[in-house]
């Protein structure tokens, strides 16, 4: 595949978080609450539609997994740590929901690192639930709506890094777009074992 192919509209939209997440650090440093905000509803957005686009229009690649993977890890980090500069006082009040959203993002991507020397882009349907609810739910939660939303996303994305953890357990090799762990299951079985 051509650089030309691997700039497609999809990838584009991936690599917009990757330039978004330092912005959203530094208007958190300097403490612009509504701009961030948009920044992150944009974020969020791309990260909607950038694969659901990719496989429509026939441009889903390995590339663009793994930059849609890059670009989510480069959010959440930014979001993470912004967090704790504009609303110190709900993260505390929220800490074990937030730490829990945390760890659904860290540990995959150790346990990626570890087996596979590579983070892995599995994006099943228990992640894309988990990622939404979780979108949603901070929404809720930074506006005052509700907190219940947010903390049950929170539960939702450690079922779906341990389904996560799981898949990479299984697998022998690092592969992309992973409907979920059954599937997995089921392809192991029917193939048999690694030789």
């Amino acid at each position: 595949m051509t650089d030309a192919h691997h700039w497609r509209l999809p990838n584009l939209l991936s690599a917009f978080r990757l330039v978004a997440a330092p912005v959203l650090f530094l208007l958190a440093l300097q403490g612009h609450r509504e701009p961030f905000l948009w920044l992150l509803a944009a974020a969020f957005f791309t990260d909607a539609i950038d694969g659901t686009l990719a496989r429509l229009t026939g441009q889903a690649s390995r590339f663009g997994a793994m930059l849609d993977s890059w670009g989510d890890v480069a959010v959440y980090t930014a979001v993470a740590a912004s967090m704790l500069l504009l609303w110190p006082e709900l993260v505390r009040q929220e800490y074990l929901a937030f730490s829990a959203v945390v760890a659904s993002f860290i540990l995959p991507a150790v346990a990626g690192l570890v087996r596979f020397r590579r983070f892995t882009s599995y994006h099943t349907r228990l992640v894309k639930l988990a990622v939404v609810a979780t979108a949603a739910g901070l929404f809720l939660l930074l506006l005052g709506v509700a907190a219940w939303p947010f903390r049950a996303a929170a539960v939702l994305a450690v079922l779906a890094a341990l389904e996560e953890v799981a898949i990479t357990l299984v697998l022998d090799r690092e592969r992309s777009n992973v409907g979920g762990l059954w599937e997995v299951l089921r392809e192991r079985r029917r193939d048999g074992p690694p030789a």
